[in-house]
């Protein structure tokens, strides 16, 4: 499992953003996942699609209620009469942040009119190694 570090992604993405959006929305949160430490190999070309991508490197679903954190990741789906690549951004950890800096998390006036299935991901550390306990066999002390 990869190590992804959420900050360094944040890091990235509020220091490379665009003063307006250029419709690369992917391109930089992908870059921004990469600077934190993700394998994006086999990346999506379009946002739509990274949901199940980032699910199966080691993000999460959260629910829209929950408060954000840097590194989390919105994935927002196409509407009717919009771009068919759908939208995604990342939390800064003072805002939303796609190619530009977004004054909410849905990036534009269509998205937050229409307000198209999205989810929220987050980077979920993988659980620590189990260890095995040592057990000792007690020595016996009598003679054979």
């Amino acid at each position: 499992m990869a190590k992804f570090d959420p900050a360094k992604a944040a890091k990235w993405i509020t220091a490379n953003h665009k003063d307006k959006s250029a419709g690369i929305c992917a391109t930089y949160v992908r870059r921004a996942l990469e600077a934190g430490g993700l394998d994006t190999t086999g990346h999506p070309v379009n946002a739509r699609d990274y949901g199940p991508f980032l699910l199966g490197r080691g993000f999460e679903k959260i629910a829209d209620a929950t408060p954000s954190l840097s590194g989390d990741v919105v994935v927002i789906q196409p509407y009717l009469g919009a771009d068919p690549a759908g939208h995604i951004a990342m939390y800064s950890g003072t805002g939303w942040v796609s190619d530009f800096a977004q004054r909410d998390f849905w990036g534009g006036p269509g998205f937050r009119t229409k307000q198209p299935a999205h989810q929220f991901l987050r980077w979920k550390p993988p659980a620590p190694a189990a260890t095995v306990p040592e057990t000792s066999t007690p020595v016996s002390t009598q003679a054979r």
